[in-house]
């Protein structure tokens, strides 16, 4: 059929249909650049790569249906009136209006990003799904200074401080963490709620310093939509454990910096008796060395308080606890905990770890707590002091100590940080303090898969779960192929009948792989064979595996039959298994460049002793 002539311009076929430039959509729009990343940061707008790039490769291309989303979007006429608001703003302050300038200021219109989180998130579990960008950019503006150049208020340190503590208050309190691990770029945690696996990673409690290299307003951008999304989370999550949100905090130790170690006191006022909260006011109270009016003493505080909380000049890397939050609250069904829970919950069930100054105390404060573990610190508003008895470990990263306790054991926090990887209690004499600790393991390493390296430290790890489990596992060395029959004979496994058995299951196995490759040799000569053909292969296949016929020619055989096979793939099949091939091979030679530089280790060890 002839195809009618269509006149140059009228009307656009194929990708140039379908696909806009960047440019083509911001003449659409009507918009500014930073303003069309915004919309499309917010709406979850990304470009497209079409199979025919019609304007050139270095073109930028988004879907017309997109941008004909954002065209019909309300967010866009708020900041439109946003834009005539600022240059109403601008014309007063040009004018000496500044009391015009400031009633002008307080009514701009702010954007609301509630409907949009609500469009991209229908249901709760996909919010959940999407929560690992969110939870690492809280994180890490939570830890950032606030700079009026780089537009970092304080207000949005302290509601992503507050948004962070929220989060790790609920996972510990309901026993949801699972691996942890500390790397150079900060410290990983992976929680499981409601069936979906959550991993962010939380900076070092150090100075940050904010490069020139890092575009904080996109940062900004994508925080505008992470922060509700976080607090809507946060709603759910605490409503579901029947608390109520947001939760009210003591302002004494808002102000100490404990926000944390608040949220634990609203969680047991409201959910159970505290049992710890009256040690805590003791053992505070008895550290005073001086006794004031107390009269003076609340005025005192209260004042303190309030300068505290109008100057926002609270440090952002002290810690809080989460002690109480692990405490069984009245009327608590052990039952609605699966297996997983459970163990995780009674991890450190029966240990009481204080923290030293130096060690990182917001992780520890966190992870102790969420395993089942009673934990302190050493300042003010900490629950229990230093010199308590019921102390078991100590958790302390310097080699100078003024004053030892035999009752306790003084370890490095990495024996924390293993202890929850591999869920058991580790043996602490490898963890003391001045000594060098084993290597830390990611837990996100499957050292089970094939062809894996596996550290030795993993193998005593392995060995140490066994043992707590009361199996029994092989020793080192003695991993032979209990398949064989000769093997299962030779080990004692099974009796001789059954290890005849199993050798003539074996013999029917290769007599059927010999079959199939003549099978396919014949196919690729395009002749044909008969049964009677077939049954005197079997037969002579049978007589070369009862007389013991030489490996090589069987081994050979199996290759050119690997060889023929491949060419019967398709082409893409025969790519996927090159692919394969190669994947294999290297991790072959990882797993070898690994074990040398293990064997020269081990060399070297034995020669200096």
């Amino acid at each position: 059929m002839v195809k009618h002539y269509r006149p140059a311009g009228k009307k656009k076929e194929g990708n140039a249909a379908k696909f806009l430039t960047r440019t083509q959509a911001l003449k659409q729009l009507q918009i500014s650049l930073p303003l069309f990343r915004k919309l499309c940061i917010l709406k979850g707008v990304t470009p497209r790569e079409p199979k025919k790039k019609f304007k050139g490769n270095d073109k930028t291309y988004y879907h017309v249906k997109d941008i004909s989303f954002l065209h019909h979007e309300p967010l866009l006429e708020i900041h439109r009136a946003i834009r005539v608001h600022e240059r109403k703003i601008k014309k007063a302050e040009a004018k000496k209006n500044l009391e015009r300038a400031n009633r002008l200021r307080e009514k701009t219109p702010k954007p609301k990003i509630d409907r949009i989180i609500r469009q991209r998130y229908p249901r709760f579990v996909d919010a959940l799904g999407e929560l690992d960008d969110c939870l690492t950019m809280v994180h890490l503006f939570a830890a950032l200074p606030a700079s009026e150049s780089k537009k970092i208020d304080v207000e949005r340190v302290h509601k992503c401080r507050r948004l962070a503590h929220e989060w790790q208050a609920f996972v510990s309190r309901t026993h949801k963490l699972r691996k942890t691990f500390v790397s150079v770029k900060g410290i990983y945690y992976q929680a499981v709620v409601e069936g979906q696996t959550i991993t962010w990673l939380t900076p070092h409690s150090l100075q940050q310093v904010v490069s020139n290299d890092v575009d904080i307003p996109t940062m900004l951008n994508f925080l505008q939509i992470y922060e509700p999304l976080l607090g809507f989370i946060n709603f759910h999550l605490y409503h579901s454990i029947k608390l109520k949100y947001p939760p009210i905090l003591d302002p004494r130790l808002e102000a100490l910096a404990a926000d944390l170690y608040a949220l634990s006191r609203y969680a047991n006022a409201n959910t159970g008796p505290a049992i710890l909260n009256s040690e805590a006011s003791q053992s505070v109270e008895s550290e005073q060395p001086e006794s004031k009016p107390i009269g003076a003493e609340t005025h005192n505080e209260n004042s303190e308080l309030r300068l505290a909380q109008l100057q926002h000049q609270l440090p952002s890397n002290e810690p809080g606890a989460l002690m109480h939050l692990v405490e069984k609250a009245a009327g608590e069904d052990e039952e609605e905990y699966d297996e997983e829970t459970r163990q995780c919950k009674n991890l450190f069930q029966n240990v009481k770890i204080f923290l030293s100054r130096e060690v990182p105390r917001e992780s520890l404060l966190f992870i102790v707590p969420a395993f089942g573990g009673i934990v302190s610190w050493e300042g003010e508003g900490a629950p229990f002091v230093e010199s308590d008895q019921g102390i078991t470990h100590q958790i302390v990263d310097r080699e100078a100590q003024g004053h030892r306790f035999l009752s306790r054991e003084y370890v490095q926090p990495q024996w924390v940080f293993d202890c929850v990887n591999a869920r058991i209690i580790l043996p602490t004499e490898n963890y003391l303090v001045g000594r060098i600790p084993p290597p830390h393991l990611s837990p996100f390493v499957d050292y089970d898969e094939e062809g894996a390296y596996v550290p030795e430290y993993a193998k005593t790890i392995k060995h140490l779960q066994a043992a707590a489990r009361k199996e029994v596992l092989s020793l080192p060395g003695l991993e032979k192929d209990l398949e064989d029959p000769q093997n299962l004979l030779a080990e004692g496994v099974s009796d001789r009948a059954a290890a005849n058995h199993a050798a003539k299951e074996k013999q029917k196995m290769m007599i059927h792989e010999l079959r199939y490759q003549e099978d396919l040799k014949k196919e690729l000569q395009g002749s044909t064979y008969t049964s009677a053909g077939s049954t005197a292969r079997e037969e002579t296949s049978a007589g070369l595996i009862q007389t013991g016929e030489s490996t090589n020619n069987g081994q050979a055989n199996v290759d050119d039959g690997a060889e023929m096979s491949k060419l019967l793939l398709s082409r893409k099949k025969r790519k996927l298994l090159e692919a394969m091939r190669i994947s294999n091979e290297r991790k072959q030679t990882k797993y070898d460049i690994i074990t040398q530089r293990r064997k020269k280790i081990d060399e070297a060890q034995n020669q200096r002793s």
